[in-house]
């Protein structure tokens, strides 16, 4: 079974060969398009937009398993900031025992999920 028409193929050669001559440009800046992979992206756009059969853009089950990893390190990274801003003495401990005060200042409604968690683990407010 074949993913991709002819008709999509078509198109997809046609925006190669606009590219390889400087005619394609891109829709929303209308600057010229030099990027192999951008040319294929604007044929099947093409290709799409009159019907033709197209597999559905993967780009969307790739983003949803990045935002899952990007809050974990985004949690890592604002602790990483914490520490790093606060190098000029003391040892890990005392960097510990920091945050720590600063989640209790917030209150355990604003801190993140992971924090509640560590807290809870510890025998913090529940």
């Amino acid at each position: 079974m074949a993913k991709y028409s002819p008709k999509a193929g078509k198109k997809v050669k046609k925006a190669m060969h606009e590219m390889h001559e400087g005619k394609l440009k891109s829709g929303r800046s209308g600057k010229k398009v030099t990027s192999r992979k951008q040319a294929i992206a604007i044929g099947l756009s093409e290709a799409r937009e009159e019907g033709d059969k197209v597999p559905k853009k993967g780009g969307s089950k790739k983003s949803s398993s990045k935002k899952s990893s990007s809050k974990k390190s985004s949690s890592k990274k604002s602790s990483g900031k914490k520490s790093s801003s606060k190098k000029s003495g003391g040892s890990s401990a005392s960097r510990s025992s920091k945050s720590k005060s600063g989640s209790s200042k917030r209150g355990l409604a604003s801190a993140s999920k992971a924090t509640r968690e560590r807290v809870a683990r510890k025998g913090g407010k529940s």
